[in-house]
């Protein structure tokens, strides 16, 4: 753990010294560059990684510096992919820790700050993306004039299907619906658009909704749509999105899937197109615990790590019949997805196994890409030549993973036993409880501030009726309750175990006892009274 603490500093110090405020370090010749808009992106990225390693001063001192430095106002040509992970996550992320971090936050917080708003800034720059005739958005968008006339329509699956996460996290604490919904129109046109045989290919047209690579499977270009279809199920309890992935997951097993190895196959033959695994599916074992199918997890975990001890790295592309890199993708460029995989399963099992991977990852990557400026993205696992580049996913991510990896007692790891409970304009809500949601891009979002800034009118409307029933009850002292169907009942007071679900017409209700929330039946006053779990009996 502390030689992983050491590698964080060694790269950050020299990117604030050598690159900042360019987004990235380039290593070998200790300055900087802007990749991906010209956003200090490092700094950003980094931001939760120094509070996960302790370092509240620093991580003060830099949200004052993005507060003061960062603007969304110019005219850049952005990927709305890599915003959105990258800086609307991190913002996210780094607004809903920073109380634990001790900065002075408002008084509405977490519903209000001024790192939610540079967020929120971020994420309506990327909104005109999404405005096709299919809401399936474009790749890229320029922050200060929209969409490029001119704009190639072609976009991977992931760039289409990875915005849940964030954007619902916004749309709850902002209270504006339009980010949530851009989202799930995107996710499901995805959905609509899958194969007969269930499988989704790699780019689509998002004007036309046609397939332009066919190619299915579980790496580049696809795989954070299947990560977030999860995450996004989790963080918001959302059955249709986990009944979704739970769909593809079968497809993927019977199509993709040969001796816990996965391939790319024809999107609506099956039939193999590239016997080849990508270094980016390894985040795919870390999925597979999250839905707790470990023991699959743990066999495909152990064909990766083979490749990793081969090569002291994973290459981009490796030939699984040949057993060796594919031509000019032999580079490693400090890819966190294997260590995020051996973090979560580790979480899962005690694997000892899991700890050796991490450490041959701190080993290779000090033995091969430590240089004297921050370390360097490996060019070529063959002959371990480096390339001057330093992304800045290695200190959201790669860095992150391990060092969670190693240290158990992490406030990320809390358990639930310990939390905070905030006051916020909408009562009382219970933070930094753990059960934390990482985005694609290792940002942690904590999945119960989602509750904490609900304006939701049904139930205001539903406590004015109790309380003006209370109130006259002298007067009249039989009564009912109005049903919140009354009102036209919010997605925000249905409890998820009371569901109704339509299929093909079909109604089926849960028939659990419970009721959603202030949603009372009909009853006599005088039985009881129930309004958000507190029971007042007759005598009080």
């Amino acid at each position: 753990r502390e030689r992983v603490r050491a590698m964080f500093y060694h790269a950050y110090e020299h990117y604030l010294e050598s690159a900042f405020p360019y987004d990235e370090l380039r290593p070998l010749t200790c300055d900087g560059q802007d990749t991906w808009g010209s956003f200090s992106l490092t700094l950003i990225d980094a931001l939760d990684t120094l509070l996960i390693l302790g370092n509240v001063s620093e991580f003060q001192r830099v949200v004052s510096v993005l507060q003061e430095g960062v603007d969304f106002d110019i005219d850049v040509n952005a990927s709305v992919f890599e915003t959105n992970i990258r800086v609307v996550g991190g913002l996210l992320s780094a607004h809903l820790l920073s109380k634990k971090a001790g900065v002075e936050v408002e008084a509405g917080w977490p519903c209000s700050g001024p790192l939610l708003r540079m967020a929120e800034e971020a994420a309506r720059k990327l909104l005109p993306a999404f405005q096709t005739p299919t809401g399936m958005p474009y790749g890229t968008v320029n922050l200060l004039h929209g969409v490029n006339a001119g704009e190639t329509p072609v976009t991977c699956t992931a760039g289409i299907g990875t915005f849940i996460v964030e954007f619902a996290t916004l749309s709850h604490l902002t209270g504006d619906p339009v980010f949530e919904d851009v989202a799930r129109k995107a996710l499901k046109a995805l959905w609509k658009n899958r194969s007969e045989i269930g499988l989704v290919g790699n780019h689509i047209d998002v004007v036309t909704a046609k397939w332009v690579a066919q190619d299915a499977g579980i790496g580049a270009g696809v795989d954070s749509y299947f990560e977030y279809l999860v995450k996004g199920a989790i963080l918001l309890q959302d059955r249709e999105l986990m009944s979704m992935f739970l769909e593809y997951n079968k497809a993927i097993k019977n199509y993709t899937k040969f001796d816990d190895w996965y391939l790319w196959v024809q999107m609506y033959k099956g039939t193999v197109s590239m016997p080849v695994f990508q270094s980016l599916e390894a985040y795919w074992p870390g999925l597979q615990s999250l839905i707790g199918d470990v023991d699959n997890a743990m066999r495909t975990f152990l064909n990766y790590y083979t490749v990793w001890k081969q090569f002291g790295g994973l290459p981009e592309f490796y030939n699984i019949p040949q057993g060796y890199t594919v031509d000019k993708r032999e580079g490693y460029p400090l890819r966190p997805e294997l260590i995020e995989s051996a973090m979560y399963l580790y979480r899962a099992t005690r694997d000892p196994t899991l700890l050796e991977l991490g450490r041959d990852a701190v080993e290779s990557i000090e033995k091969i890409s430590k240089v004297d400026c921050g370390f360097a993205t490996i060019k070529d696992l063959r002959d371990h030549r480096l390339d001057n580049r330093m992304e800045s996913f290695f200190l959201a991510e790669t860095v992150k993973y391990l060092y969670l990896l190693f240290d158990p007692d992490n406030f990320i790891h809390n358990d639930g036993s310990v939390f905070d409970v905030v006051i916020t304009p909408y009562g009382e809500c219970v933070l930094n409880a753990g059960g934390y949601v990482f985005n694609t891009e290792a940002h942690p979002i904590d999945p119960a501030a989602l509750h904490c800034c609900r304006k939701r009118k049904e139930e205001q409307w539903e406590v004015e009726d109790l309380m003006r029933e209370f109130y006259s009850l002298k007067k009249n002292k039989k009564f009912t309750f109005k049903r919140a169907s009354d009102h036209g009942e919010g997605e925000s007071a249905k409890d998820p175990e009371d569901a109704t679900s339509e299929k093909g017409g079909e109604k089926r209700n849960s028939k659990k006892s419970s009721h959603s929330l202030l949603s009372c039946p009909s009853q006599s006053f005088n039985s009881k009274l129930a309004v958000l779990g507190q029971v007042f009996l007759d005598n009080t």
